[in-house]
């Protein structure tokens, strides 16, 4: 049986996990999933429809079982979570003890200034206008950041050097 090598990349919503991971994936000859993209094909919704029509609870759920799927399915993979996967049902420790995790980090200024048009597509801040969308990044960012700082490689969402962060993550991975 060959040996698994995944690669999971987290952060907050908007750090760039699909964008970069899809460049490292390719990178690293990893086969790419979004794992938001892979629920939503699942339910034939939008992660946004598919939260508001089942509440944050159920979708945790939803996403740990899509979590274990991809996880299951595939040998060599790079996985791009949603932002708060990391941070519920045992989510982080199943990732840790199926592959390396990756964190993109950024400051809730740099989140909300890459947030504030794309802000529709974002359940948890679809809502939210200027100052009270800037303080809710920061507070939940504050929570998470505690999962996230849990990571193999934790580097900057905001410049990342995709050849700096390969070297660095095939360190880890060899």
């Amino acid at each position: 049986m060959q040996e698994k090598k995944l690669l999971f990349i987290c952060g907050f919503m908007g750090c760039g996990k699909t964008t970069q991971g899809k460049k490292l994936a390719k990178e690293l000859g990893y086969y790419f999933i979004d794992l938001d993209d892979y629920i939503s094909d699942q339910h034939d919704k939008t992660i946004t429809d598919l939260f508001q029509e089942v509440g944050e609870e159920e979708f945790r759920k939803i996403e740990t079982k899509a979590l274990q799927e991809c996880i299951n399915d595939n040998v060599k993979a790079f996985i791009a979570t949603g932002g708060g996967t990391p941070c519920f049902n045992d989510n982080l420790k199943l990732m840790k003890d199926n592959g390396k995790l990756i964190y993109l980090k950024m400051s809730p200024e740099a989140l909300y200034q890459r947030l504030f048009n794309a802000k529709q597509d974002r359940p948890l801040i679809k809502d939210k206008q200027g100052e009270e969308m800037l303080l809710y990044i920061e507070n939940l960012l504050k929570v998470r950041e505690s999962f996230y700082n849990q990571a193999d490689v934790i580097t900057s969402g905001v410049t990342v050097d995709i050849e700096a962060l390969k070297n660095e993550v095939l360190k880890h991975i060899a």
